[in-house]
């Protein structure tokens, strides 16, 4: 069950629509269209000589969410210091908050999950002159897909105990006693549950000097290299220590980036030639990393939202 809408505007003010208290916002949800699995467009090619066609390819199209919202008029009330606004008022705040071109942000909140999109709003059609005004709000989302609202984080690190109770640290000048220890765990398996793939934010911490960091798939041999004389060429050096390398295999948002000392560097033609585009699938994903010199200075983790094919 649906439990409220909220809507961002593109100048980040939000406004939320709960489905069980209309009057907190102003507004009621009649109706609202375009929530469930986007339409996939098939494309077949006849065959003259044979029965039907022979499937090419599906692509899922864009997404048209289209909201049907009642004005209620609010009363004053003090407690919250809130001023009594009109029907008139009420209309207006949908122009405040689904402005005609601008993008906005659609997040759904149900009984089990929380998904986002965003789109931009093709028109808001209120209907003024009738007993009960009512405004119908279509947008047209480019992202077939919801997202999660949050991200899972995968860390490649494994805490090591090195002691057990009772202990002692036979010292009183010397730290003799080691409590933990941090080990870098090179291979990991992430469990993705979404309905469609979806790419990865990777992020690459050095502690220390590192050359030829390797991430790859060791069942589909499948890798993405950062070739260490290029990223010289690129920067001045190799991997050093503080060094921050972001990888996004997110579609339609590919980059890879080095933070250096505060500065950013493009540093996309650091990749290997044969660099793979990492997507997750549903199921087990196995990820691993190497490098040439330097792992044991090198911490890993990687990110990544749900793909909800509806809400």
């Amino acid at each position: 069950m649906i439990k409220s809408i909220t809507v961002k505007n593109y100048l980040d003010e939000s406004i939320e629509f709960i489905l069980t208290n209309p009057e907190k916002s102003g507004f009621y949800v009649k109706e609202v269209e375009g929530l469930g699995p986007p339409i996939a467009n098939i494309n077949l090619t006849e065959v003259s000589t044979n029965d039907g066609g022979i499937y090419n390819s599906a692509r899922a199209i864009s997404r048209n969410i289209v909201f049907t919202l009642g004005f209620l008029q609010q009363q004053e009330n003090e407690e919250l210091e809130q001023e009594r606004r009109t029907i008139e008022d009420v209309r207006h705040l949908s122009y405040k908050y689904f402005p005609i071109k601008k993008k906005v942000t659609i997040i759904v909140e149900t009984d089990n999950r929380i998904v986002e999109t965003y789109g931009f709003v093709e028109k808001n059609e209120p209907i003024i002159f009738s007993q009960r005004q009512t405004t119908q709000v279509s947008i047209l989302c480019p992202d077939p897909f919801f997202y999660s609202q949050d991200q899972m984080v995968t860390l490649f690190l494994a805490v090591v105990p090195m002691f057990e109770f009772p202990f002692s640290n036979e010292s009183l000048t010397e730290n003799m006693l080691i409590m933990g220890e941090i080990w870098p765990r090179e291979t990991r398996s992430i469990y993705y549950e979404g309905d469609a793939e979806v790419g990865v934010v990777m992020h690459i911490f050095a502690r220390s000097e590192a050359s030829n960091v390797t991430i790859f798939n060791p069942e589909t041999n499948q890798r993405m290299t950062i070739n260490n004389d290029r990223l010289r060429q690129l920067t001045g050096s190799g991997i050093v220590n503080g060094d921050h390398i972001i990888i996004s295999t997110v579609r339609g948002d590919k980059h890879i980036t080095l933070i250096r000392r505060g500065i950013s560097y493009n540093i996309l033609n650091a990749l290997n030639r044969d660099a793979y585009w990492f997507q997750l699938s549903k199921g087990d994903n196995i990820f691993a990393y190497t490098a040439e010199y330097g792992l044991s200075w090198i911490d890993f983790r990687i990110e990544n939202r749900i793909v909800y094919a509806g809400v």
